[in-house]
């Protein structure tokens, strides 16, 4: 019996390792069809998943506390599948370099609880060669299996877009992958059960890996070229989105807009591709170009900020300094490489100690994280300049009228520095409202 017919009569059981904004997802869509075990590190997310509360927002808490997937802690538990799926984050060192530790440890767990006829799925990021040359290494020293003959490995790149609430996990096409065609056959019948948009096989896991680190890459460079027109037009006197909705007249316009690039997955699956194209012996040129120019887009607009701040009368470093928003995107909790820090970096180059608020950010996380203090938003006022940095649907629903009062009360208008980085309100409007304005 395959392991496929295994899972579908719920002989056998299906482990996502790694509960975070791709794995959880994953479990709960498939323990609507199979038997699933949700596996992480963590015992406070298991705990939280176990109360029926959902901190990604990405299901929602109703969801999770109806789900039947066993969160565990518990390795051994891993013990009780035959189709094991890693969800695991690869992030990147301090100098760029790929971080494949937390790939690395889930594969060294996985071996360490491996039950013979296994299928091992990896959808973690990695440049293309690690889950053949990396992971398949660890799991055969820890479970003293051979790969082929005890096991099998397969690829199928994550494409979960979190705070998307169109673009979900069952109606995004899923690219799979196998070591071989029956491994290939088993890991599309099995993503099938949940993938409404199809599964779309492709010929290795090399080039199942290529796909994801060249699907992001290609974003990531897209972006860095508007983010450089905004650059240039800002110099120039010209708004970048009255440019971009004009470009957006013809058929052929690719829609991207300025902003700050950060997150789990763009900003960093180009440094992936450029280490083992590096390490092959090619130096990358536009990948590693469009990586710096939105490594440098949080520095670019606190140093703007700084510039506005300084037509005032009030002295730069006793600026009151407001930031709306840290996440990595608008609509999700998600806090990880968020560039809203390289904006508060910077200005505190230049002496201001600005105060920060998110609806979404968990306070405690945020502080672990970056020693940021979050405030309610009720309690921002007084201020000389605020700052939107994240576009949160709770942002664009305050009015004009409704930031002015978190202004200092005795602040001339002309004074009143308002920093709109994702161009939420209209222009029309920030001139009509007499603001020293600035969007990206």
């Amino acid at each position: 019996m395959s392991v496929f017919e295994e899972l579908k009569t719920k002989k056998t059981s299906l482990c996502v390792v790694g509960l975070g904004y791709v794995g959880m997802p994953l479990a709960v869509a498939f323990a609507e069809k199979i038997k699933v075990i949700g596996f992480d590190t963590n015992s406070r997310k298991i705990a939280t998943y176990k109360k029926g509360t959902d901190p990604t927002m990405e299901v929602g808490d109703d969801v999770i506390s109806r789900t039947s997937v066993e969160f565990t802690d518990n390795p051994e538990k891993i013990r009780d599948a035959h189709f094991i799926i890693v969800a695991v984050p690869t992030p990147v060192n301090l100098d760029k370099t790929p971080d494949l530790l937390p790939v690395r440890d889930a594969s060294k767990i996985i071996g360490q609880n491996l039950s013979k006829g296994s299928i091992v799925v990896y959808e973690s990021t990695v440049y293309p060669g690690v889950t053949e040359d990396v992971c398949v290494s660890i799991l055969e020293k820890y479970s003293g299996l051979v790969c082929g003959n005890d096991f099998k490995v397969g690829y199928s790149p994550e494409r979960i877009n979190p705070g998307d609430s169109v673009h979900r996990l069952k109606n995004i096409c899923k690219i799979v992958s196998g070591m071989d065609e029956e491994t290939l056959d088993e890991v599309k019948n099995v993503y099938d059960l949940i993938i409404e948009a199809g599964t779309f096989p492709v010929s290795s896991i090399c080039t199942a890996e290529a796909v994801k680190v060249t699907e992001n890459s290609q974003r990531d460079i897209n972006i860095a070229f508007i983010n450089e027109m905004a650059m240039v037009f800002d110099r120039m006197g010209i708004d970048t989105n009255e440019v971009i909705d004009g470009m957006n007249t013809k058929w052929n316009a690719l829609k991207f807009r300025p902003g700050l690039v950060g997150g789990h997955c763009i900003g960093v699956d180009p440094y992936y591709i450029a280490y083992e194209a590096e390490r092959l012996g090619y130096h990358s040129q536009i990948v590693m170009a469009g990586r710096r120019i939105n490594d440098d887009m949080g520095q670019f607009i606190g140093k703007r900020i700084v510039q506005l701040l300084s037509l005032t009368d009030k002295k730069v470093r006793e600026a009151r300094v407001a930031i709306m928003g840290v996440t990595f995107k608008e609509d999700c909790p998600d806090i990880r490489n968020t560039k809203v820090t390289d904006i508060s970096n910077t200005l505190k180059e230049f002496g201001i100690q600005p105060v920060f608020t998110d609806p979404l950010a968990d306070p405690e996380d945020t502080r672990r994280t970056y020693g940021i203090e979050l405030k309610p938003l009720d309690q921002i006022h007084d201020m000389d300049c605020l700052i939107i940095a994240v576009a949160h649907r709770q942002y664009r629903e305050i009015t004009l009228d409704e930031l002015n009062k978190m202004f200092m009360p005795d602040l001339p208008m002309k004074e009143r520095v308002l920093i709109d980085v994702k161009a939420i309100y209209p222009v029309s409007e920030l001139k009509a409202g007499g603001f020293c304005y600035w969007r990206l």
